[in-house]
């Protein structure tokens, strides 16, 4: 009997072979970085650190990193997610909310997936949020980040970033984007920064009209009916030709003015995202590529190798009132057309395409150089943009704000 119990234990309890090898240490730093590289994301970076002291010496070494911000807050401490709600408070709310407010809080649930104190490695307690060995937690001291009422402390991209340490690619993504606008609308913006704005393209219409599955169009809610005679032209266009002029009823209705609100608030939101990114910028010397975009692709903001360096050695020019940087004198090149029918059956309705240029950068590009226009965006927006610079064009110059 005490034989067969004996044996039971080994069975259930079996003692480890100390002899066995562990073969995933065998695997070379170089592929555990290329594994790392590919997951890129913060949070689960975070939870990689944890594993092992090798994984928590290796993952500082990452080159291409994500962060996910959750939310923004407010000066006043309170959260702001991306939700339907705060769309319908105005087209300026979301972007006041960036601009005033500030990003200040990327990561409320990376202290909870590192969980609790483990050894020397990682500790969610305050005490250990200056210690090395802690380095990639995201502590609870309140003199690191805001702590709101769940008790969950928040930390900006700057803080969580402070510890990886040849980050060359970086992309930062935003709950929502800045302007809040109505349902139906399409409002996309790209702009490219050095230490001030090299370019910005702003694609908007102010309906977006879907072919339906069957045989027939679909109106979304904000979408006028389609000119009964309409048929398609050369230049995608939905109606009679208009030669790619601009029709006097743009002038008259508020379409102009709309456009111009579009343009003035893409500035601002972009100006905005490029005063918050100086401190990373400043600490990172090894970034190659810097995108700052959000999850409703509404607008990227973009610098390179040379704009990144540009920036670090040239004197930024910024209004510390507003939190954003100074917009400098612009010329601005404007494409509209009443209804563009893409190749794939959406309509745009009044769709527009603004290119913005610094003044003292225009003659260096030649006039009918649109090749970094037609480029500014994604499918199917790229072929919008194309089809819309074939169009007449109309120059437009505003003042730096």
């Amino acid at each position: 009997m005490s034989y067969l119990g004996a044996d039971l234990s080994i069975r259930i309890y079996p003692q480890p072979d100390r002899s066995e090898i562990d073969h995933f240490d065998r695997l070379p730093d170089a592929l555990l970085l290329l594994v790392f590289n590919k997951i890129g994301d913060v949070k689960a970076l975070g939870r990689c650190c944890v594993v092992s002291r090798r994984f928590h010496a290796l993952v500082p070494q990452v080159d291409n990193v994500i962060v996910r911000v959750d939310c923004v807050i407010s000066d006043d401490g309170s959260t702001s997610s991306n939700s339907s709600s705060d769309k319908t408070r105005g087209t300026f709310w979301n972007l006041f909310r960036l601009v005033f407010g500030g990003i200040v809080k990327p990561l409320q649930a990376l202290g909870q997936l590192l969980g609790p104190k483990r050894t020397t490695l990682v500790s969610g307690s305050s005490s250990s949020a200056s210690s090395p060995s802690s380095s990639l937690a995201v502590g609870t001291s309140e003199e690191d980040g805001e702590t709101d009422q769940g008790g969950v402390t928040h930390h900006s991209p700057t803080q969580v970033l402070k510890n990886f340490n040849e980050i060359r690619l970086l992309r930062i993504e935003l709950p929502s984007g800045e302007l809040g606008i109505e349902d139906g609308v399409l409002l996309k913006w790209r702009a490219d920064f050095g230490s001030t704005l090299d370019n910005c393209v702003i694609l908007g219409a102010s309906s977006v009209i879907h072919p339906k599955p069957e045989n027939g169009v679909a109106f979304n809610a904000s979408a006028d009916a389609l000119c009964s005679s309409g048929v398609n032209n050369n230049n995608g266009v939905v109606g009679g030709d208009d030669n790619g002029s601009i029709p006097d009823s743009f002038y008259t209705n508020g379409g102009l003015k709309l456009r111009v609100v579009w343009t003035i608030s893409s500035l601002i939101a972009a100006s905005a995202r490029h005063y918050l990114l100086q401190p990373i910028i400043s600490e990172h010397k090894t970034l190659d590529n810097l995108v700052l975009t959000d999850a409703d692709g509404q607008g990227v903001l973009h610098m390179d190798r040379d704009q990144l360096e540009e920036l670090r050695v040239k004197p930024l020019s910024a209004s510390l009132a507003s939190k954003r940087t100074l917009v400098p004198a612009l010329n601005m090149r404007l494409w509209y057309a009443p209804h563009l029918e893409l190749p794939d059956g959406v309509v745009l309705k009044g769709a527009t395409l603004v290119a913005i240029r610094p003044s003292e950068q225009s003659p260096k590009k030649e006039p009918s150089d649109v090749s970094w226009v037609s480029t500014a965006f994604e499918e199917p927006y790229r072929t919008a943009a194309r089809m819309l610079v074939k169009r007449r064009t109309y120059c437009l110059e505003m003042n730096s704000f």
